[in-house]
């Protein structure tokens, strides 16, 4: 089994026991998360559950009542300036400079870094349809958000910690914008992404993390979330069906039978399911309804999980 310090030195982002209060408040508590190098972790929750609070825990802008972190390695107090090199960052109260010109403002932050490859800038303000000649105080949400996002891109960085990156862009920059997170992980670069946008990240993350009033409640694939999830069940069979077949089946509810149609919600194993049926009737056909992040993540909110 390998130590504390060897999954922190494997991990993007390791945390141990984080927690912050605010006086007697609490913002997060014993948050533990590996974030494997390579992936996109999910991070959700509504406004007000942690999220924002772990992040900014995370990059020393607030310091942790107790427990411990790190970021490539790195301790996120004791390294924080080498961490910043190694880190591209949108923060969910994004400010600019609202007299600056988009370029200007990521000529500020290229400085900062040491320069960057403005044919690379270049190609990520076409993509994401950014006008950089025009002052950020002058600009939409969600044009600014697009500076934001070009300015975190920018220098190719080895993780991308962002908090509600899409808020303000269109559904077709929002696309484009998934395209670009895919493009970092196939790189073998990392991506933490805080939303409570669920269809984003249920488009691009492997794993997702669901955070309520500050306690981590679970950790999964969105493949193991999706196959837990409640689905609706239509079988069309050759004969008038009766409910007491599909009942006995564990998973199964709220059977509801009309002549040879066949409805339910479903939670369990489908050959299970699909055997029933095919023991007793002939399948003509068989339909099921798209699982849905946001129906499993209400489940887990306003659940019992995880306290």
């Amino acid at each position: 089994m390998a130590t504390t310090a060897e999954g922190a030195a494997r991990a993007a982002i390791h945390t141990e026991g984080l927690t912050k209060y605010y006086g007697k408040k609490r913002g997060i508590e014993a948050v533990n998360l590996d974030i494997r190098v390579g992936e996109v972790f999910g991070f959700l929750g509504p406004n007000g559950a942690g999220k924002s609070t772990t992040i900014r825990t995370l990059l020393d802008e607030i310091r942790p009542t107790s427990g411990a972190a790190t970021i490539l390695g790195l301790d996120t107090h004791k390294d924080v300036v080498a961490i910043r090199r190694h880190v591209g960052y949108i923060p969910g109260d994004l400010a600019l400079y609202p007299n600056l010109t988009g370029r200007d403002t990521l000529t500020y932050f290229a400085n900062l870094r040491g320069g960057v490859d403005w044919s690379y800038v270049d190609k990520l303000a076409d993509r994401l349809d950014a006008d950089l000649s025009r002052k950020v105080g002058d600009l939409s949400t969600g044009n600014r958000q697009k500076v934001g996002a070009i300015q975190a891109f920018m220098n190719r960085p080895a993780l991308l910690i962002m908090d509600e990156p899409t808020s303000g862009l269109d559904p077709l920059v929002q696309s484009e914008f998934q395209t670009m997170l895919r493009e970092v992980t196939a790189e073998g670069r990392t991506v933490f992404l805080s939303s409570h946008i669920l269809s984003v990240v249920q488009h691009v993350a492997d794993r997702v993390g669901i955070i309520r009033d500050g306690f981590l409640i679970t950790v999964e694939s969105v493949t193991d979330l999706q196959s837990k999830a409640m689905r609706q069940v239509e079988f069309v069979l050759d004969s008038p069906a009766e409910a007491s077949v599909f009942e006995g089946v564990p998973g199964v509810r709220n059977v509801v039978v009309r002549d040879n149609h066949v409805e339910m919600s479903f939670d369990g194993d489908m050959g299970a399911l699909l055997k029933a049926a095919t023991d007793r009737y002939g399948v003509a056909d068989i339909r099921t309804s798209e699982v849905d992040l946001e129906e499993i993540f209400l489940t887990y909110y306003h659940g019992d999980e995880g306290k």
